[in-house]
């Protein structure tokens, strides 16, 4: 097996493996999306995703590991259309004066998808409990009676949400360092 670190094996590679699936990934991709457009850009970004990890020489199944990490490219697709199409419909509910500036928007827009992508990585009853303190404002007691946990597990709960929460702050400041 050729080993990570060299590089001119791992672009021959990946070379070999763009050449020899793009055109049958294209395909897949073309009938699962809105546009051709749409399934030309993630089709390469499977394959960059696939590059930058620099996992192209431990791939024994080429069509089953494409599908696997183009299915997790779709799905955050469809997920960031979500997120940008409500935070759109919301933006068309301000009066003009109220309007964020283009800059703005895609600051917010790119901070919701962190958001979303934190909150996704948290175990759902975890999630439910920071959802309901956070965005509907409850107290632990009425969390607790409303997912029918004990306030123990609120706290627990809540505790796991904010060190997630944490470390996402803490990774995020040293990136930008």
């Amino acid at each position: 097996m050729p080993h990570r670190a060299d590089p001119r094996v791992q672009q021959e590679l990946m070379h070999s493996l763009y050449s020899d699936h793009h055109s049958w990934l294209f395909t897949w991709m073309r009938k699962r999306l809105e546009n051709q457009c749409d399934a030309a850009d993630l089709t390469q970004d499977t394959f960059v995703r696939i590059h930058t990890r620099q996992e192209s020489h431990k791939i024994d199944s080429p069509r089953a590991y494409l599908l696997t990490v183009a299915k997790g490219i779709i799905s955050h697709f469809y997920r960031r259309r979500s997120i940008e199409q409500a935070y759109l419909e919301q933006l068309a509910l301000l009066p003009k004066q109220a309007m964020p500036s283009q800059e703005h928007q895609l600051i917010i827009l790119q901070t919701l998808e962190q958001i979303d992508a934190l909150l996704d990585n948290l175990p759902k009853k975890v999630k439910t409990a920071f959802l309901l303190s956070q965005i509907e404002g409850k107290k632990y007691q009425e969390i607790a009676a409303e997912m029918g946990i004990s306030l123990i597990s609120v706290k627990r709960y809540m505790k796991q949400a904010y060190l997630q929460c944490l470390m996402f702050m803490e990774e995020d400041f040293f990136a930008e360092i």
